[in-house]
């Protein structure tokens, strides 16, 4: 299903977004996300500023011979023609022109303060300007859209110029005019008002690029749609500099979803939480849990009145069904929890409770018990799940009995700079009718502790080798103790193919650590053997 000619949906991740404060891509990277921008099925991929840095020179060049894309077009983004000199002869022209992008996105000036101050020239000129370069690269037979930089904004300054540089870039061949809320100052109605004039007036195909400085980059996409815009910009994740630019899936999830629009090949939305993350794992910005559709909190109940409600039909307290977008979803165990909540999340985790009331009511019990002295099980599923099968079980899963554990941490009083302190752990444990005494070494404590244990565990468990701890979190409760507070640690674990998350509170860091690396391990190994059918 070609939609390219009805509605565009343009991505700028790889050149608007990678403008995000901290957020560096190399080529291999570049080349990464735009595959997974073609699976989303967007139309367009802008690629960069072919001629601008090395980086994006290079990533058009790979790009021919290494991206083999299913539904999107390449588009290269560049400026027009410098003032005084031809469109032909302009460098920048000419990396556009030699891109090999079948798509080029010309930014141009539409506020007239802009053109007398940044580029330094005329209003005329810069008519001219972007005609030679709209002209010259249809000529050479690229497919042209055109950015007007400040537009909103020039059109509160001078209506009647930036609609002429509107009307220069059409009738000179730009397929498309992207109307740029740049400064992302913008409010819904403003935006609407301003795109029907435009479409009125002007007679141009509107696209519409807004940034988020007003919280409103997404509602002001839509609500340019809704004035006529058939062309929208935005950044997975909603990338960009300062606030970012509109999320692009959150606007396409609204136009498919609320409005019935198809402006993606049917079925690629469902892709979008997943495509979404391994973006993030790319960039190395982790995903906003509370980003709409795609983020893991985006639904996500939590009280036990909404727990009660979804018992009985899901759809109470969701505006849609998650697998619409990819998503799932989730209960979270807290001491909010009511025994609909209980009930929902072991069937969730595999347990039917709903003909043992006195269970559900033990295990809200104990759950709220717990959290009154620290305990959260809402980002910890497989610490609760082990509480769950020590309930429903009677006998928490044991794969190993630990008689003890130490841990010392020395610091050399006169080392030399980059002499860092270390730490010992020792942990005498018995696994599988074995003693184990073993000594781990680390570059602090919880280091120390997470090698001893797994190695111990390892003799007699050799699958424990492919566990890792990969994040590690701590929190003090109640700040006012000072130094001998309550501590709560979550431990997150992957075996490789998955992860899962742990906690462990107590009077001290280690302490608290040490509970959520034994909960770790016992969970990795209980998922190993229950999955195998040991």
């Amino acid at each position: 299903m070609d939609l390219h000619g009805s509605f565009h949906v343009y991505d700028t991740t790889l050149r608007d977004g990678a403008q995000q404060e901290g957020l560096s891509l190399s080529v291999a990277d570049k080349l990464a996300i735009a595959r997974q921008l073609d699976g989303l099925g967007v139309g367009y991929i802008e690629g960069g500023w072919p001629g601008a840095n090395p980086k994006d020179t290079e990533f058009f060049r790979r790009a021919v011979s290494e991206l083999d894309l299913r539904h999107a077009k390449l588009a290269a983004f560049g400026a027009t023609r410098r003032a005084g000199v031809r469109a032909a002869d302009d460098p920048g022209i000419a990396a556009l022109r030699d891109s090999g992008a079948s798509v080029v996105t010309l930014v141009a000036k539409s506020h007239d303060r802009h053109v007398e101050l940044a580029l330094r020239t005329t209003l005329e000129e810069n008519l001219a300007m972007v005609r030679d370069s709209v002209t010259h690269l249809r000529e050479e037979g690229q497919q042209v859209f055109l950015d007007a930089e400040h537009f909103f904004d020039g059109y509160r300054a001078n209506r009647d110029y930036a609609l002429e540089v509107l009307r220069t870039a059409y009738d000179a061949g730009a397929e498309v005019i992207a109307l740029c809320d740049t400064n992302g100052g913008m409010l819904p109605g403003w935006v609407a008002d301003v795109v029907h004039d435009v479409i009125e007036t002007a007679g141009v195909r509107v696209g519409i690029h807004c940034h988020n400085d007003t919280g409103c980059a997404v509602a002001n996409t839509l609500a340019a749609v809704d004035a006529g815009a058939t062309h929208v910009q935005g950044t997975i994740n909603g990338y960009g500099e300062r606030t970012g630019n509109a999320d692009l899936v959150s606007v396409v999830a609204n136009l498919e979803l609320k409005l019935d629009r198809q402006v993606l090949p049917p079925g690629l939305l469902r892709d979008a939480t997943r495509i979404a993350h391994a973006v993030a794992e790319v960039t190395n910005f982790p995903p906003a849990s509370r980003q709409p559709y795609v983020g893991t909190s985006a639904f996500t109940h939590k009280a036990g009145l909404h727990a009660s409600a979804i018992k009985v039909d899901p759809n109470l307290y969701q505006h849609m069904d998650p697998i619409g977008v990819g998503n799932d979803m989730r209960l979270l165990v807290s001491d909010m929890a009511g025994r609909a909540s209980i009930e929902l999340k072991g069937r969730e985790l595999g347990f039917d409770l709903s003909q043992d009331k006195e269970l559900v009511t033990r295990v809200t019990d104990r759950v709220k018990e717990l959290e009154a002295r620290g305990y959260t099980f809402e980002a910890a599923d497989a610490s609760f799940e082990l509480l769950l099968v020590e309930e429903v079980e009677g006998v928490r899963p044991a794969y190993f009995d630990v008689e003890s554990w130490r841990v010392i941490t020395e610091t050399l009083v006169h080392a030399r700079p980059g002499e860092e302190a270390t730490s010992e752990a020792t942990v005498k444990l018995r696994a599988d009718g074995v003693r184990y005494v073993v000594t781990g070494e680390g570059n602090g404590p919880v280091n120390a502790l997470d090698q001893a244990l797994r190695e111990a565990i390892g003799q007699a468990y050799p699958e424990v080798a492919k566990f890792e701890l990969i994040d590690y979190k701590v929190r003090i409760l109640d700040q006012g103790h000072g130094t001998d507070a309550t501590t709560r640690v979550l431990i997150e674990t992957s075996d490789g193919e998955s992860s899962w998350v742990t906690v462990g509170v107590g009077h001290n860091v280690i302490e608290a650590s040490w509970g959520a690396l034994v909960d770790g391990v016992t969970f990795g190994l209980r998922r190993h053997h229950h999955g195998s059918g040991e």
